[in-house]
């Protein structure tokens, strides 16, 4: 509750012109009390209150001007989120009057681990940290109760190895992650902090298997803000999307080897001649048509599936790729271009390939 008595006290007064002497010589006190409540050095008595509210036509209440807070579990949740969001400090205080109202809620627990990670996090204090594991291993025993399908016993146990990295226990950190570690999930963290421990040739696999599946992600997000922009006629973010994911897969060719992202590239590439096309952009599109032949043709006259093909990746045990784009590299190219279910962008593309099939 947030006590605003001292600033209505001053408004009041200077919304009818009275000086502290004259409001102290209504209410029978020195100037010097009324000067105290003002700078918050003092409160006034309850009899005074009800008095200075009479004086001014107003309610205790309103006189006192006192928020008070939604104190309800999800509201509080929500408060400690935002203390976190704003990096403002006082959120500890909060979270600590939190625990103390609901101790055996999951959500209040975690919201409450969260914040001290944060703020441990950015001051590097280890006894915040210290905090945050306790709530943490709490929160593990609280998991019954958390409705989140973001949250599991892995993602915690996660965070509990990201505090034990902030006290400097690098080693119970990463035998924490390997022990939770489904669908390679920490891979990137695991690799990391291995490189960066006494056991550096360990951390190439862990990050080889990472790169991979980051890579693969990021390939399918593009591929979903690609249709997001398609379906609302922004070609110019399709296009802008389009190019970094090409500029990123080309970013791991090795040299003139070809890799499997080839593939995908010359995929995307016709997908933005599509684009382009559709823009007006009649020549460019041209352009990036005869770019996703050239690689479509550079994969398909010497095609690799291997994973240590690609730029940064080390061999992985039982790695495949599998895509839906068709036999070939090519076909993945007719199939992007069908896609937009254009005759003249078909023309276009038909009579690239007639040429190039006159010049052989």
């Amino acid at each position: 509750m947030k006590m605003m008595l001292a600033e209505n006290i001053r408004a009041f007064r200077k919304e009818r012109s009275l000086t502290q002497e004259q409001l102290s010589e209504a209410l029978g006190v020195t100037a010097g009390a009324v000067y105290k409540w003002e700078a918050r050095l003092s409160v006034p008595e309850l009899e005074l209150i009800i008095q200075m509210a009479d004086f001014f036509d107003t309610s205790v209440d309103v006189l006192l001007g006192y928020e008070i807070k939604d104190n309800r579990l999800e509201a509080t949740v929500k408060r400690l989120q935002e203390y976190r969001r704003q990096k403002d400090w006082d959120g500890l205080a909060e979270a600590e009057k939190a625990l103390r109202k609901y101790p055996y809620s999951f959500q209040i627990v975690n919201a409450s681990a969260a914040l001290y990670r944060a703020f441990g996090i950015e001051s590097g204090d280890k006894a915040l940290f210290q905090r945050a594991l306790e709530l943490l291993e709490q929160s593990r025993l609280l998991l019954p109760q958390n409705e989140d399908p973001q949250i599991s016993d892995e993602t915690i146990c996660g965070r509990i190895a990201e505090t034990y990295l902030g006290l400097g226990e690098t080693d119970k950190a990463i035998a924490l992650l390997k022990a939770h570690n489904a669908g390679g999930q920490y891979n990137h963290e695991i690799g990391n902090n291995l490189a960066q421990s006494e056991h550096p040739e360990e951390a190439q696999g862990f990050l080889s298997e990472a790169l991979l599946k980051h890579v693969s992600e990021l390939v399918t997000t593009i591929n979903g803000y690609m249709n997001v922009y398609f379906n609302r006629g922004d070609h110019a973010s399709l296009q802008a999307i389009l190019n970094w994911g090409i500029q990123l897969l080309l970013g791991l060719r090795e040299a003139d080897k070809p890799n499997y992202f080839d593939r995908i590239c010359a995929a995307f590439l016709a997908a933005l001649a599509g684009s382009q096309f559709l823009s007006g952009q009649t020549n460019e599109a041209r352009g990036t048509l005869i770019k996703a032949k050239e690689l479509a043709a550079f994969f398909d006259a010497s095609p690799s599936y291997e994973e240590s093909s690609i730029r940064f990746i080390t061999r992985i045990e039982g790695a495949s790729a599998h895509d839906d784009l068709g036999a070939t590299a090519m076909d993945g190219v007719c199939k992007a271009i069908s896609q937009f279910e254009n005759e003249a962008l078909t023309a276009l593309w038909e009579s690239l390939i007639a040429q190039e099939n006159r010049h052989e």
